[in-house]
């Protein structure tokens, strides 16, 4: 009886620590959303709240296909370079005179594509995740450079400038397709038997396996679906930029895992939440944009930025440790 009261006590104690844990990210934001608005007096408005929102919309989208690859325990280096390779061949099939109808979904299959072949080199090929996708960055980038030997493209029509510039009911269109992209990928992870087997498989992937989950299709489903964000993002800079560049989401990938571990996303998998991903790239973005309203050197913004990083990877080692 008394152990049995002591175990029940010890459960709770962990319980009321991951409750903590997991509420950390939201409190921090918070915290963080207070100071900024009493140090300066430009933070709090709606047009600089709007900004910081559609500034982190991008990182945000790509992060939401970052957290699925987490989730399973993987990790994808090369979401940034797939964002330039899809900027500039859709630069390329719009100064050729394709038709808008055309350019956006073939991006769209190009990020696609790339997600599949990491997922089953990942899989299939049982190559470390670190490894293939940091292989497949240099790939990425250096298409992106060979595409046109190295320069831009520019000279788009105005409709495709349109799909980062307009807005709906007076909200920017940015924050639309991000709202769009997050509760579409909610309902996946928290409604569907992909979900489920995305959680699993980053679990215990042996006990996922001998549960009749297919770990390996799971996993490259998890790097399809990065590499399809990694696409839109790609789509989405350049509508915004209004030209293609091979330079184009340079350091995104950093970003978006930052964002994902931020969020609460245990990075040896099976653990978190495409929410807490959302909340981690606006606190990138708010950060950016409230050290810039205070005169913070871009030297020292780095610098705070990388010791939020290492606290959230020390939260998520204090999560690990109550689970344990």
């Amino acid at each position: 009886m008394i152990s049995f009261s002591i175990t029940k006590a010890v459960g709770k104690e962990q319980a009321r620590g991951l409750t903590i844990s997991r509420l950390g990210i939201y409190l921090g934001f918070a915290a963080v959303f207070l100071v900024f608005s009493l140090l300066s007096p430009y933070f709090l408005t709606v047009d600089n709240i709007l900004n910081i929102i559609v500034q982190s919309s991008i990182i945000a989208i790509i992060a939401c296909g970052q957290t699925i690859v987490i989730l399973t325990g993987g990790i994808d280096l090369s979401v940034g370079s797939i964002v330039a390779f899809v900027s500039i061949c859709i630069g390329l099939m719009m100064r050729a005179q394709m038709g808008l109808a055309l350019v956006v979904p073939l991006g769209i299959v190009i990020g696609l594509f790339i997600g599949i072949i990491n997922g089953a080199i990942v899989s299939y090929g049982q190559v470390p995740a670190f490894i293939t996708t940091l292989g497949m960055m240099g790939i990425a980038r250096g298409g992106a450079l060979a595409l046109n030997s190295g320069q831009p493209v520019a000279g788009f029509p105005l409709a495709f400038e349109k799909i980062a510039t307009r807005t709906l009911c007076g909200i920017p269109i940015f924050v639309v397709y991000c709202a769009i992209v997050y509760v579409a990928m909610y309902i996946v992870l928290n409604r569907t038997r992909t979900g489920r087997h995305i959680y699993a498989v980053g679990g215990n992937r042996d006990a996922a396996r001998l549960s009749g989950v297919r770990v390996k299709l799971v996993e490259t489903v998890a790097y399809a679906f990065s590499g399809f964000f990694a696409g839109i993002g790609g789509i989405l800079l350049t509508a915004r930029l209004n030209y293609a560049t091979p330079l184009a989401g340079s350091g995104y990938e950093l970003d978006a895992i930052a964002s994902v571990v931020i969020g609460g996303t245990a990075l040896a998998g099976g653990e978190g939440n495409v929410l807490g991903s959302l909340v981690g790239a606006l606190m990138l973005g708010m950060l950016r944009n409230g050290l810039t309203l205070l005169n913070v050197s871009a030297y020292f913004q780095q610098i705070i930025i990388g010791v939020v990083i290492i606290g959230a990877v020390f939260a998520d080692k204090f999560r690990g440790t109550h689970q344990s």
